[in-house]
């Protein structure tokens, strides 16, 4: 793990800024009928004009700025000329590099009109991020961090995927730690100050397997329910953990 400096974060906070601004752009934006390789268009010309570059192009192989996924598609949603229909949940995941370092962040967006199912599930991976980050203390484990996401999703019916997680990052998009969204409590790397990861719930209605989807890219739920991320990049601090992405 490579704890990052007081000036390194302070590069970070930067750059999450950016993103933030660059996100709440976006899900303004999002609409029925809309493209959804204009969601990423739109995410190219931002990521410019703030003098920041975009962190997944090309990353694996990966054609463009943003993931956009679509109801059962958990991650990694590549856009395209699918439209985007009244009802839908879409995740929009976005990564920046700003002087060196990266951050991560994603939103789920319920496009028009909004079923109370899918609210729910929405306001229940919401707050499942807060648990987390909230649990990111000094001398807490990812265990418990994981721990705390899992046992609230559970409570409220739902389940967390098992096969994607969150991870450090800092120079390089994804870096060691792991970061699952389940776990033991005191297991796991404890927690230092200066340590960045992104914590990102991934939270499903149905079961926790998953599959490829058809665009080569995404990641579906195997029982094709819907599911929601939501994610921000977190700064474990003296004073607690601080959401750089906001």
């Amino acid at each position: 793990m490579h704890l990052k400096t007081p000036q390194e974060i302070q590069l970070m906070r930067e750059g999450g800024h950016i993103l933030a601004e660059i996100l709440d752009v976006l899900v303004d934006a999002v609409r029925v009928g809309m493209p959804t390789k204009e969601l990423d268009t739109m995410a190219r010309e931002l990521i410019t004009a703030r003098g920041a570059k975009p962190s997944f192009l090309n990353y694996n192989g990966f054609p463009a700025v943003l993931c956009v996924s679509i109801n059962e598609e958990i991650v990694h949603g590549l856009p395209s000329e699918r439209k985007l229909k009244d009802g839908d949940l879409v995740k929009l995941d976005l990564g920046v590099l700003y002087k060196g370092f990266h951050t991560d962040s994603a939103r789920s967006v319920i496009v028009g009109s909004a079923s109370p199912k899918i609210r729910k599930l929405v306001d229940v991976t919401a707050e499942a991020l807060r648990i987390g980050i909230d649990t990111a203390q000094v001398g807490k484990t990812l265990g418990d961090v994981g721990y705390a996401i899992h046992e609230y999703v559970k409570s409220q019916g739902y389940d967390v995927v098992r096969d994607l997680i969150g991870h450090g990052i800092g120079a390089e998009v994804h870096e060691e730690p792991e970061v699952p969204n389940y776990g033991k409590p005191g297991q796991g790397p404890v927690l230092k100050v200066g340590l960045v990861i992104a914590i990102e719930p991934m939270v499903v209605i149905g079961g926790h397997k998953i599959a490829n989807g058809p665009d080569g890219f995404s990641y579906i739920t195997a029982d094709k329910k819907p599911s929601a991320h939501i994610e921000h990049t977190v700064a474990i601090t003296e004073n607690g953990p601080e959401i750089l992405t906001k």
